[in-house]
């Protein structure tokens, strides 16, 4: 037998006051960048949630992670590595687009 819908036995409908702790926001990670591009370098930090991945990071810089290598010190990265922790890296664009 059916008694209803369940909507029915709602006391209050109101979404909670305080969120659970999964609900916080990851800490931000500090990625500096360092832009070398033929004679000339410069720098941008940015600051991405942990977790982020390595090739939003550059679009987010201005750069398509398709035509670009980032080295950690001598060692390429993948785009698809998880930033943790603040780090500074290489950025070398590998094509000029047009």
């Amino acid at each position: 037998m059916h008694r209803g819908s369940s909507k029915g036995g709602r006391v209050d409908p109101r979404p909670p006051e305080i969120l659970p702790l999964s609900a916080s926001p990851p800490p931000l990670v500090r990625v500096e960048f360092v832009l070398v591009r033929a004679a000339q370098s410069s720098e941008r930090v940015i600051e991405v949630p942990s977790g982020t991945l390595l090739r939003a990071a550059v679009h987010l810089v201005g750069h398509s992670p398709e035509g670009a290598a980032v080295l950690d010190g001598e060692t390429p990265l993948p785009m698809d590595t998880p930033l943790t922790e603040p780090v500074r890296l290489t950025l070398v664009p590998t094509f000029s687009g047009g």
